[in-house]
């Protein structure tokens, strides 16, 4: 039970990562557990502990068995007492769960969101348990009729997807937001930027604008549980679609 005075249920003062499991085992844990212990220090929280973190997943893994699942690390800042500052001796809060994750299979619809995404904070580029803007920017999209929301930032460039980092294809080149953007370095865009040189693909960095998605070959999403997926929307072709396929293999 989350005690009342949890800083991350009170002012979303915290990280969280998602991590694939397959057959019991979790992907990719030392580059999550990486991630999360740079986002402490970032936050100014105590050093993660990481042999209670992968305890904590592998216990909560352990009821699903076998199967496919997501597993949430969540780390809160812990009690404190009223107002923004901490108290002088916090004491981080770590928990996870775990639910059955299916594979996702088919291309996903797109919709432009209104919500944008905030270049200029740290929160930006870490896995914060201040998610909203993205909660709202994925249920307009789905109010809209799409599975996912394309953010911009503030500078109108393209920045991600609600919950997924986003590539697009033109020729052999393939384009993702810098993470100056206001972009969260996310694991699978790692795996992806790193499979692309053995497929001949170069790979371009920078602010773009929304216009250069409707002139791609083809748009994919990226996130831990999905490896690399297609997208769709108004005017994405989906000529370089079997080149999205290989990179999917490649990450797999």
């Amino acid at each position: 039970m989350i005690p009342h005075d949890d800083r991350g249920l009170l002012l979303g003062d915290g990280l969280f990562e998602t991590v694939l499991a397959v057959d019991g085992e979790l992907d990719a844990l030392e580059a999550h557990l990486d991630r999360m212990a740079h986002g402490c220090v970032t936050l100014g929280l105590s050093p993660l502990d990481r042999a209670a973190a992968e305890a904590a997943m592998r216990q909560a893994l352990a009821p699903l068995g076998g199967a496919r699942a997501a597993v949430r690390l969540t780390l809160t800042a812990g009690s404190g007492g009223r107002g923004l500052d901490r108290p002088a001796q916090a004491a981080p809060r770590l928990f996870a769960t775990a639910v059955a994750s299916p594979r996702a299979e088919g291309p996903l619809r797109l919709a432009l969101s209104s919500v944008r995404r905030n270049e200029g904070s740290p929160a930006s580029r870490l896995k914060t348990l201040s998610y909203l803007d993205n909660v709202l920017a994925r249920a307009e999209a789905r109010a809209a009729g799409a599975d996912e929301a394309v953010m911009l930032n503030g500078a109108g460039a393209v920045a991600c997807a609600g919950a997924a980092n986003i590539f697009w294809l033109a020729g052999q080149t393939m384009f993702t937001p810098a993470l100056d953007c206001g972009v969260l370095a996310g694991i699978a865009r790692a795996r992806v930027i790193a499979a692309a040189g053995p497929l001949g693909l170069e790979v371009r960095e920078g602010a773009f604008p929304f216009e250069d998605l409707a002139g791609a070959d083809a748009v994919f999403l990226t996130n831990s549980l999905v490896g690399a997926r297609r997208a769709m929307g108004p005017g994405i072709g989906a000529s370089a679609a079997p080149v999205v396929a290989r990179l999917a293999e490649a990450f797999s």
